[in-house]
C-alpha cells in the first residue's frame, strides 16, 4: 500500500507515500505501452513466433537454446523482415515482438518474463534489429496510401495502425529495457547500453537523431495528415528516447554541478533532489465547509479552546497572533474558498466531515510519521537563501539615493558615506550571493554580440542536447503546438469537440462494445489512455526545458516563449481546474489485464463490480507524477517573468492552485506554493489577510530571496508591466543568439561584397539539371509574353 492509514475520526487526508522519479517501476512502464483492447494480440504474437520457430527447431523451447543458436534464428528473422510481402513482414515483426516481450509462454513468473525480455532485447540489439526496424518505420510513415485511406475513413480503429503499433512496441521495449539497469547486469550489456545511447542521440538516422523522426510523426498526426498514427506509443517512445539519450533528473543535477565547476562558480548550496525528498507535506488550509460547521458548533455552545482543524503552518508551533481571538481568525482565513471557488466545486475532503477532536493516532514507525504529528519546532528552513547580483545593486541604489543623494551604477564595492547597518546588510547579502549558469551565459552572449570579430567563433560542443536543438530549431513552434494540442485533447477537463484531434485511434476496437461489461472496460481503457498521454507529454516537456536551460539559457527561453505563445499557461491552469483529489485517486486500471501479469497468470472473470472497485492503491502514480510535472513546467515558464506572472493573476489561478494544496504530497505542495508566492504581491492585502496559513506554508517551504518583498506588495516589481515590451525584448535576444550561432550563411553580414558588374555577371552559377529542359518555356512565359512598360521603368530609374 502506498498510503498511510487514516487515524479514526481524523479530518486529515494522509500524506501520500509517493516517491517522485524519472519513471514509475519497470512493470508499470511496460504495462502502459499496451491498451487493454490490444490484449488478444499477445496470443497472436506468440502464434506467429511458434509457427515460424517450429519450422527451424522441432522439439526444444527458445529458453533451451544456446546463445549461438538464438543468434542464428534472429538473423533468419531479420532476413525475412526484408521480404516485399506485407503480411509476411508483419508476421515476422510479431515474432520479434514476442521475443522482446520475453517469450512469456515459457515463463512461470513475471520476473522470468522480465529476465528473458532483457536477455532477448540485448541479443536483438547486438544483431542490428533497431536499424532494420527504423527502416520499416520510415516506410510506414511515408506510406501515403495508408494515410489517405485513414483520412477518408469515418471511424479509425486499432486495425488501421497494426504495423506501426508492432514496430513502435518493439522499439519502445528495446529503449526501455536497455535504459533501465537491473541487478543481473553484465559487463557487455553496460557497453551495449552506452553504444545504444550514443546511437540514439547522434544524427546517425538520415542525418538527424531518432527523436526528430518521432517529433515529425507527432506533427503529421496533429495536422490531420495521418490520423491512424498510434500517438500514445509514439509519445511514450519519444519521452523514453529523450530520457535515455539526455539523462533524467539525477543526471541533470550532476551536469549542473559539473557545469558550475567548469565556469569556476561556487558549488550549489544544497542538493535540491535530496531537500525535496526529505520534505514533509503540510495539512491543507481549512475548507469553507469545515469552517462553517465549526462556527455552527461554536454557536451551539460547544466552542473549544482552539480551532479543531489541524494545521501544519506556523500556528502548529504556537506562533498564533495574540491580538485575534479564535473566532475572528477562523472567519478571516481561507476567504477565497468561499468567494473564489470556481464553478462551486466541492472537494471530496470537504464533504460529510465531522468536526471533533482527533484521538491520538496509533504509534507509527519514525520514517512514516506525518509531520503534522510532530510538534517540535523546525530545526531550520529547508533551503539556503539566495541573492542575485541585481538585488544587491538595487539595494545599494536605494540606499545611496536615500543617504547620499546620487548613485554609482552597478558598483557594489564602494560603501563610502553609507551608515554602518547598510555595510552589515551588504555583507550579509554578498554572503548569500548566487550566480547562476544562466547569468554567465547571458553575459558571455552579450560579449560575443558586441565583439564578434575580436572574440571569433564560439566553440560549441556536439552534445546530444545540442544536436537535438539544432535539429528541432527550424520547426520548433510546430512541435510545441502539436504537443500542446495533444495535451489539451487528453486533459480530463476538455470537452469533446468535432474539430479536435482524435487521440483514441490506437485504443478503440474494430467492433464497439455491446455489453455493459465491455463498455465499462473500454471506458477504463480510454481514461487510462488519456492519463498515459498526459504523463508522457508532461515528462517530455519538463525534460526538454531542464536540459535546454542547462545547455544554454536562450535555448530554454526560445522553447519557453513558444510554449507561452501557444497558450501553455492557461492550458495547465485549465487542467488543474478540476477535482484534483479525484484525478489523483482515479482507478483507471485493471490489474488482471496489465502486462506481464495478464500473460503469466490465468485471467480471472471480470465483473462490473470488480471494474468499479479498481485496484487497491490509494492514489494513481502516473496522475500524481503528471500533476507535479505540469506544476514544474508552469514554474519554469513564469520564474522571473513578471508579465507571465501577471498572466497567472489574470487567469485567476490562486483559487485553482489553492485547491491543489489539498493533495498531501510535499513535492506537489512545494511547486504550488512557489506559484502562489510569485503572485502574492499582486493579489491584494485582503487575499493575504484571508490566507495566512498559505502564507506561513510559503515561508516554511519555499526558498527565501533576502530582499524580496513577496509578502507585502510594496516592491518595485509590483508595478504594471508591459507584456509585449518584455516578451519582444526577450525575443530579440533569442533571435540574435540563434542567428549568431546557427545561421551558417557564408560570411554573414561581415562577408565582403563584390560591387563590380562585370565580375558578378561573369560568375558561373550552378543550375539544376531540369532547368535546361524548361529554359525556353520559362523565357517565353516570363519574358517574351510579358509587355514591358518602358516609360514606367525609366521613371523608376
Amino acid at each position: 500500500d502506498r498510503m498511510q492509514p487514516i487515524p479514526p475520526g481524523s479530518l486529515e487526508s494522509p500524506s501520500l507515500e509517493f516517491e517522485y522519479g524519472d519513471t514509475d517501476c519497470l512493470t508499470a512502464e511496460l504495462s502502459e505501452l499496451y491498451s487493454y483492447t490490444e490484449e488478444p494480440e499477445f496470443a497472436l504474437n506468440r502464434a506467429c513466433f511458434e509457427e515460424d520457430f517450429r519450422t527451424q527447431v522441432k522439439d526444444r523451447k527458445w529458453t533451451e537454446l544456446d546463445v549461438a543458436e538464438q543468434k542464428a534464428y534472429v538473423m533468419r528473422l531479420l532476413d525475412a523482415l526484408e521480404v516485399t510481402n506485407r503480411d509476411r513482414r508483419l508476421k515476422v515483426a510479431r515474432a520479434i515482438l514476442y521475443l522482446a516481450q520475453g517469450v512469456f509462454d515459457e515463463c512461470d513468473t513475471e520476473e522470468d518474463v522480465l529476465h528473458w525480455s532483457r536477455h532477448n532485447i540485448f541479443l536483438l540489439h547486438g544483431m542490428g534489429t533497431f536499424t532494420a526496424l527504423l527502416e520499416l518505420l520510415s516506410m510506414e510513415i511515408d506510406n501515403n496510401q495508408a494515410c489517405s485511406t485513414a483520412v477518408r475513413k469515418p471511424a479509425i480503429s486499432l486495425a488501421d495502425s497494426t504495423e506501426l503499433r508492432v514496430l513502435l512496441s518493439i522499439m519502445y521495449l528495446m529503449v526501455e529495457m536497455v535504459r533501465s539497469e537491473a541487478e543481473d547486469n553484465k559487463p557487455e550489456w553496460r557497453t551495449a547500453r552506452e553504444t545504444f545511447k550514443a546511437e540514439l542521440g547522434s544524427p546517425l538516422y538520415n542525418g538527424e537523431p531518432f527523436a526528430l523522426l518521432l517529433f515529425t510523426m507527432v506533427t503529421k498526426f496533429c495536422s490531420m495528415n495521418a490520423p491512424h498514427f498510434p500517438m500514445k506509443k509514439v509519445l511514450l517512445l519519444l519521452w523514453k528516447t529523450i530520457l535515455f539519450t539526455l539523462g533524467g533528473f539525477e543526471e541533470l543535477q550532476e551536469l549542473k554541478v559539473r557545469g558550475r565547476e567548469r565556469l569556476n562558480l561556487p558549488p550549489l548550496p544544497e542538493d535540491s533532489i535530496k531537500v525535496v525528498r526529505s520534505m514533509r507535506a503540510a495539512s491543507p488550509p481549512a475548507s469553507a465547509v469545515e469552517l462553517i460547521e465549526q462556527q455552527q458548533q461554536q454557536k451551539r455552545g460547544r466552542r473549544s479552546r482552539r480551532p479543531l482543524v489541524k494545521q501544519d503552518s506556523l500556528d502548529t508551533y504556537g506562533e498564533r497572533d495574540p491580538f485575534k481571538n479564535d473566532e475572528a481568525r477562523d472567519e478571516e482565513e481561507d476567504g477565497d474558498d468561499v468567494d473564489g471557488a470556481i464553478e462551486g466545486e466541492v472537494d471530496p475532503l470537504d464533504r460529510d466531515t465531522i468536526i471533533q477532536p482527533p484521538p491520538p493516532p496509533p504509534p507509527l514507525p519514525l520514517q512514516l510519521c506525518p509531520p503534522s504529528e510532530r510538534l517540535s519546532f523546525p530545526k531550520g528552513l529547508p533551503w539556503a537563501p539566495k541573492v542575485r547580483e541585481k538585488d544587491i545593486e538595487h539595494f545599494l541604489e536605494t540606499s545611496r539615493n536615500k543617504f547620499i543623494g546620487f548613485t554609482l551604477g552597478s558598483d557594489t564595492e564602494t560603501l563610502v558615506g553609507l551608515p554602518r547597518p547598510i555595510h552589515e546588510s551588504v555583507k550579509t547579502l554578498k554572503q548569500h550571493k548566487y550566480i547562476s549558469i544562466a547569468e554567465v551565459q547571458i553575459k558571455r552572449e552579450e560579449e560575443l554580440q558586441q565583439c564578434p570579430l575580436t572574440l571569433g567563433e564560439e566553440e560549441v560542443e556536439d552534445t546530444p542536447i545540442e544536436i537535438l536543438y539544432q535539429g528541432m530549431l527550424p520547426n520548433l513552434s510546430q512541435y510545441v503546438i502539436a504537443l500542446l494540442k495533444l495535451l489539451l485533447a487528453a486533459a480530463p477537463t476538455s470537452k469533446a469537440k468535432t474539430d479536435s484531434i482524435n487521440i483514441l485511434a490506437d485504443v478503440l476496437p474494430e467492433e464497439m462494445p455491446i455489453t455493459v461489461l465491455q463498455s465499462m472496460k473500454l471506458g477504463v481503457d480510454v481514461n487510462r489512455h488519456k492519463e498515459i498521454i498526459v504523463k508522457a507529454i508532461s515528462a517530455l516537456l519538463l525534460l526538454l526545458l531542464k536540459h535546454f536551460k542547462l545547455n544554454h539559457i536562450y535555448q530554454f527561453e526560445y522553447i519557453s516563449q513558444h510554449l507561452v505563445f501557444a497558450n501553455c499557461i492557461p492550458l495547465i491552469l485549465k487542467f488543474f481546474n478540476q477535482n484534483i483529489m479525484s484525478y489523483i485517486s482515479a482507478k483507471n486500471s485493471i490489474c488482471a489485464l496489465d502486462f506481464p501479469h495478464c500473460v503469466v497468470y490465468e485471467m480471472p472473470e471480470l465483473t462490473a463490480e470488480s471494474l468499479e472497485s479498481g485496484d487497491s492503491t490509494q492514489f494513481c502514480w502516473r496522475n500524481l507524477f503528471s500533476c507535479i510535472n505540469l506544476l514544474r513546467i508552469l514554474n519554469k515558464l513564469t520564474k522571473w517573468k513578471h508579465s507571465r506572472t501577471m498572466m497567472l493573476v489574470v487567469f485567476k489561478s490562486a483559487p485553482i492552485l489553492k485547491r491543489a494544496l489539498k493533495v498531501k504530497q510535499a513535492m506537489m505542495q512545494l511547486y504550488v506554493l512557489k506559484l502562489l508566492k510569485i503572485q502574492t504581491k499582486y493579489l491584494g492585502r485582503q487575499w493575504r489577510k484571508s490566507n495566512m496559513k498559505t502564507m506561513s506554508a510559503i515561508y516554511q517551504k519555499v526558498r527565501h530571496r533576502l530582499n524580496d518583498d513577496w509578502a507585502y506588495g510594496n516592491d518595485i516589481d509590483a508595478r504594471p508591466w508591459d507584456f509585449q515590451a518584455e516578451e519582444c525584448a526577450l525575443r530579440e535576444s533569442i533571435e540574435r543568439f540563434n542567428n549568431r550561432r546557427y545561421d551558417k550563411s557564408p560570411g554573414g553580414e561581415f562577408a565582403p561584397v563584390d560591387n563590380c558588374l562585370q565580375s558578378v555577371l561573369g560568375q558561373r552559377v550552378e543550375l539544376p539539371e531540369d532547368f535546361h529542359y524548361s529554359y525556353e518555356m520559362w523565357l517565353e512565359r516570363e519574358v517574351f509574353s510579358q509587355p514591358i512598360q518602358w516609360d514606367e521603368l525609366l521613371q523608376a530609374q
